[in-house]
């Protein structure tokens, strides 16, 4: 089974950047958020009654995709991801109403359900952006977008809440406000702290 890294975040952080930025410098194998393929999203867009649609099929994708992912003989990449989708998003859409208690409470039946089922991904990288800059990269991508600039700070104490409870050596932090999309400064800190959970335990190591 290969192992598994996942680049979480914000809207319009730079998580999809950052992926394409790392399939330049290593062989993965990647699985990205796909916004266009999605049945729901765009109807979710403009009638939140497809909220709840919306959700559960992209948590189902995104265990598809690690299951591929995990099934694949190099290392596994992956944009966004099942934790992301729940702890993110379905809870930044229950905040806003835009799911009911009862739908959130079924959300998070189905992610517990395939959480139980696939490991946790080995290494988490966490992406963090000042609001404006958020607020630039979302305004100039052609993509439908539920999230916006504005809901960046309540989205990162859901995702801060959420890795509280992952151990602090499977965690990542990096601050990408003052970086370019091409990534140049975080790309060789993923890949060294890759190379280093990659590699052997040393002798005697517990």
């Amino acid at each position: 089974m290969s192992k598994l890294i996942d680049v979480v975040g914000a809207s319009g952080v730079g998580k999809t950047a950052l992926v394409r930025a790392l399939m330049k410098a290593y062989l993965f194998e990647a699985a990205y958020e796909s916004h266009a393929d999605r049945p729901f999203q765009a109807l979710f867009k403009n009638d939140s009654r497809y909220a709840l649609a919306n959700q559960i099929d992209y948590m189902l994708l995104r265990a598809e995709q690690e299951k591929r992912l995990r099934s694949s003989p190099q290392l596994g990449l992956i944009d966004g991801g099942l934790d992301l989708d729940f702890h993110g998003f379905t809870r930044l859409f229950h905040r806003r109403c835009l799911l009911t208690d009862s739908e959130f409470d079924l959300c998070q039946r189905v992610y517990s359900f395939l959480r139980e089922l696939l490991p946790r991904p080995e290494l988490i990288i966490h992406l963090r952006a000042d609001e404006i800059t958020v607020a630039r990269r979302l305004s100039t991508r052609d993509r439908i977008n539920i999230a916006n600039a504005e809901d960046t700070a309540v989205f990162n104490s859901f995702l801060d809440e959420w890795l509280a409870t992952i151990p602090p050596e499977h965690v990542l932090e990096l601050d990408v406000s003052n970086e370019t999309l091409a990534y140049e400064r975080s790309v060789p800190i993923v890949l060294s702290r890759i190379q280093r959970f990659l590699a052997p335990p040393s002798p005697g190591a517990i």
